[in-house]
């Protein structure tokens, strides 16, 4: 599985994520850092599947999926420490984790991987 299939969507959570937080306790740390992470992800997933899309590999994208997750995870979950609410903390920490996993994972195995052209 390539990151963008899963950094696209991960990254309009957070934007809806930021949008309700702000909607229902009018917090703007919610709406500036779901909606801020949430584009940074969005564009790089999109920089990475342009990469795709030229038979090339984006490793700029990964760095900059992989740092935002990794933060996000420290974050949230020191937020979930603090507060021991699932929800927002919790979630986002788990879900930020599961992507740093993966990042990593692309990371270590050298990318999207490439499709070989058939003669």
């Amino acid at each position: 599985m390539h990151d963008f299939c899963f950094t696209i969507p991960y990254g309009l959570i957070l934007i809806g994520g930021g949008i309700v937080g702000f909607a229902k306790k009018g917090s703007t740390a919610s709406l500036a850092g779901g909606v801020g992470t949430g584009l940074l992800l969005v564009s790089a997933g999109y920089l990475s599947l342009k990469a795709f899309e030229k038979k090339k590999n984006s490793y700029f994208a990964i760095v900059i999926e992989t740092v935002c997750a990794a933060l996000l995870t420290a974050v949230m979950a020191q937020r979930y420490m603090e507060t021991s609410k699932i929800m927002p903390a919790g979630i986002v920490a788990g879900i930020s984790a599961l992507m740093t996993g993966f990042y990593l994972y692309k990371i270590a195995t050298g990318g999207n991987q490439i499709p070989t052209k058939a003669e």
